[in-house]
């Protein structure tokens, strides 16, 4: 789908005005409840334990209910982080959207954010799961967008939210955003409200009821994304602070770049230009050559031009129309539920793992 379009699909998916709006709206309303019984049959059939396989070692899966960007990136950081100074052996394992064949985006800022914790990516995680156990002595599997992937049996599940849309408009594919009903939100063992900090404290109360209408026993954390720094392609760091009354043209390709626009703008940077690619965009040369010309276009001589981790692990560039290129970094803070977390994650470090099935079971 052409940027242009997939724009325009969100557009109406999320209310835009118009008879053609609606009238697609009306369509996508119908297309949807195939997509609900598909989805309905498959968690059935996972419920009753078909297909689904331990694999010896406690797993924690890190996943969200709507299709987009909820930070997971920086959440899985975090809890890596946590359970390698716990003093665990930690694997990630993810499927690897966007990787063409190689690492992703996702992968490249993890490995080099946290280039001691290993990164398996492959379609089977089933596999990538025995791999991480049998051959790096994982002692605890962190199942990066594994919510909806429940071949791989886990031991918790961990749902972010996403404070902006944390419902995807209460619709499933295509109607909505939903990848699942969000009544689904029972299986989970804690749910994360990420970017508590750009709504409403009214707003964000609002999220809790629902979640709590839906799952009243479910404990609820809320997190923000915390600019940590500037990074330069050849290992440079400033400080965020410098952003400050900076004029700044901007770009990414990531599941929610107004996220990241409310990042740099929080930081009292003055947005000359801003423009997103979709999701995992695997930038070419002609790409680059068409950002030096946006950039000559748009930026003045002092303007810096910003990007993502994500997009910039990818390009590796040091400049566009002779401006420097920076990437801001992103963090993961939790504001409330962090002690309720750390201790769901040590308890699941120390239970007893899903055990491995009968023809997988060691002599």
């Amino acid at each position: 789908m052409g940027s242009r379009l997939r724009d325009w699909v969100l557009s109406v998916i999320r209310g835009r005005r118009g008879v053609l709006a609606s009238m697609t709206r009306a369509g996508l309303w119908t297309l949807q409840w195939p997509y609900r019984l598909a989805v309905a049959w498959r968690n059935r059939q996972f419920d009753r334990g078909v297909g689904v396989v331990g694999v010896g070692v406690p797993v924690i899966s890190v996943g969200n209910l709507t299709v987009g960007g909820t930070g997971k990136t920086p959440f899985v950081e975090y809890l890596a982080q946590f359970l390698r100074d716990s003093g665990l052996q930690v694997c990630i394992l993810s499927r690897g959207y966007g990787s063409d064949g190689g690492r992703n985006d996702e992968a490249m800022v993890l490995e080099e954010n946290l280039p001691d914790v290993p990164h398996l990516q492959a379609a089977d995680r089933v596999t990538l799961a025995l791999t991480a156990r049998e051959e790096l002595a994982a002692e605890v599997l962190i199942l990066d967008d594994g919510f909806q992937h429940r071949r791989l049996a886990r031991t918790c599940d961990l749902v972010l939210l996403d404070a902006t849309d944390p419902f995807g408009q209460e619709h499933c594919l295509p109607r909505g955003l939903l990848r699942e009903p969000i009544r689904n939100l029972r299986r989970a063992h804690m749910a994360i409200i990420s970017r508590a900090d750009q709504v409403s404290p009214d707003e964000l109360q609002a999220i809790r009821t629902q979640i709590q209408r839906i799952a009243p026993d479910l404990p609820i954390a809320t997190a923000v994304h915390q600019p940590l720094e500037l990074l330069g392609v050849a290992g440079q760091q400033q400080a965020c602070e410098l952003l400050a009354g900076r004029s700044v043209v901007a770009f990414c390709g990531i599941g929610n770049p107004e996220a990241f626009r409310h990042s740099l703008e929080q930081l009292g940077a003055t947005i000359r230009a801003f423009r997103s690619f979709p999701d995992h965009h695997a930038y070419s040369r002609d790409d680059v050559a068409d950002l030096e010309r946006w950039v000559e276009s748009q930026a003045d001589a002092d303007a810096w031009v910003l990007t993502t981790q994500k997009d910039f692990v990818k390009l590796q560039i040091e400049s566009l129309a002779d401006r420097p290129v920076w990437a801001l970094r992103i963090g993961m803070g939790l504001r409330e539920g962090e002690e309720r977390l750390q201790a769901l994650l040590e308890q699941v470090a120390a239970s007893p793992s899903v055990p491995l099935p009968d023809e997988l079971d060691e002599e």
